[in-house]
């Protein structure tokens, strides 16, 4: 996911995203423990674009304060 495409989300959007990357992990992580995950490098990719939702709604809502 390309930190363009998450600015132009709104904060709730941002939200859902989160919750959807936070659930994908989860079930990555779950099939690596049983041996069957077929991308094992899917967990690096996921957490990095769970930090780039986070970090860009943390620059929304300083934008919004500093109004």
């Amino acid at each position: 996911m390309k930190p363009s495409e998450i600015r132009n989300m709104t904060e709730a959007e941002i939200d859902q995203t989160i919750l959807t990357l936070k659930e994908k992990l989860f079930n990555i992580r779950a099939e690596k423990e049983t041996g069957r995950v077929e991308r094992p490098h899917h967990v690096q990719q996921v957490k990095r674009d769970i930090a780039r939702c986070y970090t860009i709604l943390k620059e929304k809502i300083s934008e919004k304060e500093n109004q």
